[in-house]
């Protein structure tokens, strides 16, 4: 679409809400940068790229976001409170898509017979929605943060509508502490599909054009109080990325437990950060983060002692 009068270029961006949450925690636990993604951020990228796409009479400041959407499924409140304080995770991640202007919508997460939790339906009211929005605020741009080559239909569908796709994705491999190889992989029919395939994990790591785009806006800020994402909630010791802070209540041969009412959370000398296991003891304060073994038990990783 092309908008002579104002010149400027609509943009729609689509989240795959599941896989956006892979990518993220891929770079708070995995990647060297240890940080989530900001959405502020990345909006602040889409609309620099965009403005690069779309030729040089298109500007950042006529690259405007004018509607976003977030997909995902959800665990029952039930079974959510039941995990320790993914409550009140889910309620903090949705106060910071509310602050980006980023419309949630979300279906229930399912169990098997075989009690595996799986999405369904999810991609197919990504799907619909986005043609949907296309249709009738005729976006220049369709921004489609996914990897699934179920999507190719509906890039095709967009494309007969005069818009152009952009498809934001990451391909990383790496493997975790149980020593399994965790590989992601973008569709390759895809990226063959869309308007501007962009290669996200290429520009992070190779620095690829990093004076223009790959800034640390891409990325939540460690200092808490550079970023509205990442806002610090002093009454509960815990920011919007999930970071707590307690003190240890045991140590033992290689492990140890911090005092997390109202359990006590386990965990390994293999996840401290910048400090040597054997240089802690019993009623050192620390910050840490938490996540979810195998077996779906709260385990802190990324613990660093507080001077």
């Amino acid at each position: 679409m092309d908008n002579n009068n104002s010149k400027l270029r609509w943009i729609g961006v689509f989240y795959d809400g599941n896989y956006f949450l892979h990518v993220s925690n891929y770079y708070n636990y995995v990647h060297e940068r240890k940080t989530r993604i900001s959405i502020a951020g990345l909006h602040e990228f889409i609309r620099h790229k965009v403005a690069e796409m779309e030729g040089e009479a298109t500007s950042y400041r006529h690259a405007q976001i004018v509607d976003a959407h977030y997909f995902r499924g959800r665990l029952p409140a039930g079974e959510a409170s039941q995990r320790g304080n993914q409550l009140y995770f889910d309620r903090v991640f949705d106060d910071i898509l509310m602050h980006e202007g980023v419309t949630t919508h979300y279906l229930p997460v399912r169990s098997s017979a075989s009690g595996v939790r799986y999405e369904k339906g999810i991609d197919v009211w990504l799907a619909l929605e986005a043609f949907e929005q296309t249709f009738y605020k005729r976006f220049d741009v369709v921004v489609l943060i996914a990897s699934d080559g179920d999507y190719v239909q509906l890039c095709r569908k967009i494309n007969t509508l005069g818009s152009s796709v952009m498809l934001m994705s990451w391909d990383f491999e790496f493997t975790d502490d149980y020593g399994n190889s965790r590989v992601t992989r973008t569709s390759q029919d895809l990226l063959n599909t869309v308007t501007y395939p962009i290669a996200m994990h290429e520009l992070i790591d190779n620095r690829v054009d990093k004076d223009k785009y790959i800034t640390n806006n891409l990325f939540v800020p460690k200092s808490p109080k550079a970023a509205p994402d990442n806002r610090v909630f002093a009454d509960s010791k815990e920011d919007e990325e999930g970071v707590h802070v307690s003190e240890i209540l045991s140590m033992k041969t290689g492990y140890g437990f911090i005092k997390f009412p109202p359990n006590n959370l386990f965990f390994h000398y293999q996840n401290l950060n910048g400090v040597d296991f054997n240089d802690l003891s019993s009623g050192d304060k620390v910050q840490f983060e938490i996540t979810q073994n195998e077996d779906g038990e709260d385990v802190a990783i990324n613990v660093e002692l507080i001077e």
